[in-house]
């Protein structure tokens, strides 16, 4: 359990990510504010409390993989907060030539494999935890993936692999918004009953509310150090657009930029 003060200290680097990632793709005319929304908590408490990871490189830091990597620009904001690059550089976001890419690539320090091609990004996982345990590591693998990136075959060959490898060093992170580009992902492709599937799958399957603190650095806390035989999975019931009251829980700023107008509106409501 978090401190009061920890709290509050997270809950402003929260703030200031939803504000970053409106500036950032308001100011790039393109690229995706609902996904990046209702991804901020899960990362800023990963970044800021759970992972060993620094700007300096070390072999045994712990690996993350935005799976979803659309939703780059929280991704970008967190790295900025934790001093991988200067946090002026968030503005270059989408540009020709700028390391901040639509999707994460590796010429970006702190982005440990370019992701995008939804599907892939447990898969990777899973072969980094292989690779650590052979090097009898202490690092562990944090996967983020969005609820309708499940739809994807790829992912449930992984998610067979990882248990069937007794794989305790990777953490799968479902960001639970109920929506992609094209509506409610239940009636687009339905995962429910998805915890009943996970554990079919051999997975410990934890529910929590993604945007509650407590309940983020519980369940991250609890799966990095995860000492059985199986893997974890979160499944972090979020919303899409959180933090915005017009953007909340709307497929249509799945992958839409802010205008001007929007963006003013939106940054008044996150101060």
């Amino acid at each position: 359990m978090l401190e009061a003060n920890e709290i509050s200290e997270l809950q402003d680097l929260c703030k200031q990510t939803r504000r970053n990632v409106i500036k950032m793709v308001n100011h790039a005319k393109s690229g995706h504010v609902g996904g990046a929304l209702s991804a901020v908590e899960i990362l800023t408490v990963l970044y800021q409390k759970i992972m060993n990871v620094s700007p300096e490189w070390k072999a045994d830091r712990d690996r993350f993989i935005l799976s979803k990597g659309h939703a780059s620009a929280v991704f970008y904001s967190v790295l900025s907060q934790k001093g991988f690059f200067p946090a002026d550089e968030l503005m270059t976001f989408r540009i020709f030539g700028s390391r901040l890419q639509g999707h994460p690539n590796t010429h970006l320090p702190g982005v440990e494999v370019a992701t995008g091609s939804l599907g892939q990004g447990l898969s990777m996982g899973v072969g980094m935890a292989l690779g650590l345990r052979l090097d009898n590591s202490p690092a562990h693998v944090f996967v983020y993936m969005g609820d309708g990136e499940l739809q994807e075959g790829s992912c449930w060959e992984a998610f067979m692999n990882a248990p069937a490898k007794g794989l305790n060093n990777i953490t799968a992170i479902i960001d639970r918004n109920m929506l992609q580009i094209d509506g409610d992902v239940e009636k687009v492709k339905a995962l429910e009953p998805l915890a009943d599937k996970l554990r079919a799958f051999n997975w410990n399957v934890v529910e929590i509310d993604g945007h509650d603190i407590n309940q983020v650095y519980d369940a991250l806390y609890s799966a990095k150090n995860n000492r059985g035989d199986k893997p974890v999975a979160i499944i972090a019931h979020t919303v899409k657009g959180k933090g915005v009251s017009f953007m909340e829980n709307q497929a249509s700023w799945h992958g839409k930029a802010p205008n001007d107008e929007e963006a003013e509106k939106a940054l008044a409501e996150l101060v």
